[in-house]
């Protein structure tokens, strides 16, 4: 039986990627796609879901805007990493499709009532849609299987010195959805930047002989350089978004410990840091698996057999 999930997103080139991934799974049943503020304005990133799905010939999964905004703050955006569109210089299809007239919140509580068995979200963007699912249908959580999501770290962040982007833009829903009691497994800076798309990978890439390859070698192009000129001189591009999906696929390409997580909603210097008690020092029982390495070849490889898949 392929394994229900739900994606959260805000495409975004590597979210892009994760989809790619996801949709030519058959282990994994793709019932919605809802879309969040983050990479790109909320108008653009649902746009960016309709067109690849339409690049993606997957017409048939509903798709659902989610929240204009975090919780509490003012909406930051990643255009300088994603580009004016969210997609770099890749040119998307026009959309076949149209969102559903459900919000995210909705669409996304409609189908963990009426499944038959729990479902998994998978959580590439801010966790503001998952926050105001869990706020407003707390008697949903047991349908919920797990929570699987990018964002947070272990030691440094990639916005500010100790905060990832994902959970930065909205630190108050994180802390939310981390306190939740729901299953949750953390894809963190940790391990996505071991999570390396080499140059030599992007050609391997760009010799597959379908339309979704060829766009995402081209997103793979403009990605690339931004790592390459990184301070933390990076050889390659981080796959963040897609470790989410390698891990639901493959997770003996990962090791992972348990941990206490938390995030940090106050400090004049820690915003948005997701600090994780890796000794056990506060006395708190663990409430995230959390992903440390990844063997990034046997990823490569699952990287390219899916995307050969279309």
């Amino acid at each position: 039986m392929p394994r229900p999930i739900i994606i959260d997103c805000d495409p975004g080139l590597d979210d892009a990627i994760a989809l790619a991934m996801a949709l030519s799974s058959p282990e994994l049943e793709v019932k919605a796609i809802t879309t969040s503020a983050g990479n790109q304005t909320p108008e653009k990133t649902l746009h960016n879901a309709l067109g690849l799905l339409t690049l993606m010939k997957r017409e048939d999964i509903p798709v659902a805007a989610g929240a204009a905004a975090p919780l509490m703050r003012e909406l930051v955006i990643a255009d300088y990493v994603h580009g004016k569109t969210g997609m770099g210089n890749t040119h998307l299809p026009t959309p076949t499709i149209k969102p559903v007239k459900q919000s995210a919140v909705e669409l996304i509580a409609s189908l963990l009532r009426s499944s038959p068995q729990p479902i998994t979200l998978v959580v590439t963007g801010p966790m503001t849609n998952i926050a105001l699912l869990l706020a407003q249908h707390p008697e949903l959580k047991g349908n919920i299987e797990r929570i699987v999501f990018m964002g947070g770290g272990m030691n440094a962040g990639n916005t500010t010195p100790v905060a990832e982007f994902n959970i930065f833009v909205d630190p108050e829903a994180a802390e939310m959805v981390l306190k939740s009691g729901v299953p949750l497994t953390m894809a963190g800076l940790n391990v996505t930047h071991q999570a390396l798309v080499l140059p030599q990978d992007i050609e391997r890439i760009r010799q597959i002989d379908n339309p979704v390859a060829q766009a995402v070698a081209e997103m793979l192009d403009f990605y690339l350089p931004l790592y390459l000129s990184h301070p933390r001189g990076l050889p390659g591009a981080a796959m963040h978004d897609p470790c989410t999906i390698a891990w639901l696929l493959a997770p003996r390409l990962f090791g992972s410990i348990e941990r206490w997580v938390g995030v940090e909603t106050k400090g004049e210097y820690t915003q948005g840091m997701t600090v994780v008690d890796i000794f056990g020092q506060n006395g708190k029982a663990a409430n995230v698996e959390v992903l440390t390495d990844i063997d990034r070849e046997g990823f490569i490889n699952l990287l390219a057999e899916r995307v050969a898949r279309y």
